[in-house]
């Protein structure tokens, strides 16, 4: 998935050769800068790229003022003394843009795209906050021990691109910027006007940029204006998705609706070869459309705060209007301005939220079982898959600011690291998530592709591990007991997972011993660390590290400070696992803007006898698919 940046955030770049491509919504002009170790302009050499000049070393920039460009960047030609690369966006002169917005501030919000030739999204940056300025240092490319990294900036700045040249240690910065628009102004006849929005876009925005438009604004940190219009969903980049598993047709996707029309929420409204590929890709475009707009309101609602205080130490600053009539009304004048601001933020909200709202309500009936809740209708009509799905279902994610609002937290499959259940809060509640999570990678199987094993050294277990019992047919054998039983378990599948790996180094990775059971394992660990010698403990945190490559998934059970004697010898062990809890918790953190998400765990609503009909019939199908 993209990393989606905040200014000062940075990202390592995967490879030397990139595309920088910028979606405006206006006609801006793209510049390029290669500057030294303190980011200034190098003297020496050619050190800017622009329309009059396109060509640097290791980069090309389009001649034209346009709304939306490509950046050619190849990081591997740069030569020895260049480690930044700045991008630098600005405004074109007023004869190169007539009715144009005057700034930023007037303008959509500028986004930055960096991505590898074929298109690959590698990071992306919308620059919002902006005000009365007219050029933009918008992101950098810099070197650090030999590896490349993109870092957001979104530095405005109000005097244009005079004033950020000059900030960039530019001789004669006015005459240089007045070349550049100069430029620009030759070129006007071949400019490209902003995109038209097409026809069943989110927000009309153009096909693979930000919305095109500021919906609604209001002054920002920067003097300019915060941006609340509803974010743009951008689809991760997934592998193709396999051919559904019924053998049909893919299901076309859903038509666009009329030009100018309300978005109507569709399912599957999403991009994908198949309805289950549309629907993952839907619900996490869902989870970063929440993302971004709780981070709109929460940076409008801390910015009216921050300048009502400003307002209020300027009047108390000032003896004339510390007290009497003046003050109060002054006082009460500033409230009522940050009441607005927050009223205003609030309304943008609440009209993403009810967007948001509507779309669930299309979407949850239509997911399959593997990301449908245990409370799904698609459970009652669940059959044993003949083929992986694309990813399984661990729990919910909400915020505050709407905890109705719940989405899907999907695990693509097979599992890349283990699960730790925290069992600090609630022994029994933790087992019984670890049973349900369990029962549903049982359950997203092809009957003989997933085998699962438990280790419960005192048997406190059992009570828990019941419904893994569907109707006296076993889905898992019985549960390690004892020092003896955990070691001997331990040690069967550390060697498993040594087998494999030194197959896949020989390159005979397809010539295991006759009859190796090549299905995905998982093995269920209770009571840690109890039963757990020091040689147990060091092939659990093998199994952490190691085996998910292999096909071995831990699903530990856990209280941290019960293992605290460990040391830091566990800590490598927790950070390799997902923790999730049996009970509520906001733990979990997006990588776009940081939030901490409510995690609730899927779990079988009381008294349903879901869960032991799905693993009946799980444990009916094994005959006919494997032992």
């Amino acid at each position: 998935m993209t990393a989606e940046l905040v200014r000062g955030q940075n990202h390592p770049l995967p490879d030397n050769r990139l595309e920088i491509r910028v979606t405006a919504g206006t006609p801006v002009v793209a510049a390029v800068t290669l500057g030294d170790e303190a980011g200034r302009v190098i003297a020496d050499r050619p050190w800017l790229a622009h329309p009059g000049e396109p060509h640097l070393e290791g980069v090309e920039v389009p001649r034209q003022a346009a709304a939306e460009h490509r950046l050619a960047v190849d990081l591997g030609a740069m030569p020895p003394s260049v480690h930044v690369v700045h991008v630098l966006l600005a405004l074109p002169g007023a004869a190169a843009r007539p009715g144009a917005p005057a700034d930023f501030g007037a303008a959509p919000t500028p986004r930055l795209a960096v991505t590898l030739p074929d298109g690959t999204a590698v990071a992306g940056f919308s620059i919002t906050g902006l005000g009365p300025e007219t050029a933009l240092l918008a992101v950098e490319l810099y070197r650090r021990q030999a590896a490349w990294k993109v870092r957001a900036v979104g530095q405005g700045y109000q005097g244009g691109l005079p004033a950020l040249l000059l900030d960039q240690g530019v001789p004669d910065a006015a005459g240089v910027a007045g070349a550049v628009h100069a430029a620009v102004d030759r070129e006007q006849a071949r400019s490209v006007a902003p995109p038209p929005p097409a026809a069943g876009q989110r927000g009309g925005a153009p096909a693979g940029g930000p919305a095109s438009g500021a919906s609604g604004t209001s002054p920002g940190p920067s003097g300019g204006k915060v941006d609340y219009s509803h974010p743009r969903r951008r689809a991760p980049q997934q592998p193709p998705a396999a051919p559904p598993r019924n053998g049909g047709q893919v299901p076309p996707p859903p038509p666009a609706p009329p030009a100018g029309a309300p978005h109507v929420p569709v399912a599957g409204d999403a991009p994908g070869r198949s309805m289950e590929e549309r629907l993952y890709n839907q619900v996490w475009g869902m989870f970063e459309d929440l993302a971004r707009s709780v981070a709109a309101y929460r940076s409008a609602t801390d910015f009216a705060q921050s300048r009502f205080e400003q307002e209020l130490d300027r009047l108390l600053a000032d003896p004339r209007t510390r007290g009497g009539p003046a003050a109060e009304a002054a006082r009460e004048e500033a409230q009522a301005r940050q009441a607005a601001l927050v009223d205003q933020a609030r309304q943008v909200l609440d009209r993403d939220l009810a967007q948001l709202a509507a779309e669930a309500e299309v979407v949850d009936p239509a997911l399959p079982p593997e990301f449908a809740g245990w409370e799904n209708p698609a459970w009652h009509a669940y059959r044993v898959p003949a083929q992986l799905p694309l990813a399984v279902r661990l729990g919910s994610l909400s915020l505050p600011e709407v905890p109705d609002l719940r989405i899907p937290l999907l695990s693509r499959l097979p599992l890349e690291r283990g699960l730790w259940i925290d069992s600090a809060e609630h022994r029994r509640a933790a087992m019984d998530t670890a049973v349900s999570i369990a029962a549903r990678l049982l359950a997203s199987h092809p009957v003989g592709s997933f085998a699962v094993h438990a280790l419960d050294p005192a048997g406190s277990g059992a009570a828990a591990f019941a419904p893994l019992y569907a109707g006296g047919a076993l889905v898992l054998p019985p549960p390690a007991g004892g020092v003896a039983g955990v070691s001997g378990l331990l040690t069967r599948l550390t060697e498993r997972v040594d087998l494999i790996q030194m197959a896949r180094r020989g390159g005979v990775a397809d010539e295991l011993p006759p009859g190796f059971d090549t299905a995905e394992q998982l093995l269920i660990v209770n009571e840690f660390p109890y039963g757990f010698d020091d040689r147990s403990v060091n092939q659990l945190r093998y199994l952490a590290d190691e085996g998910p490559s292999a096909g071995v998934h831990l699903l530990v059970v856990a209280d941290r400070e019960d293992a605290a004697a460990y040391g830091p010898v566990l800590d490598p062990l927790w950070r390799s696992l997902l923790r999730l809890t049996p009970l509520p918790s906001d733990h979990l953190c997006d990588p776009w803007v940081g939030h901490a998400w409510t995690y609730e765990p899927a779990m079988v609503p009381p008294g349903s006898r879901v869960l032991t009909d799905v693993l009946g019939r799980v444990a009916a199908a094994r005959p006919a698919y494997g032992p």
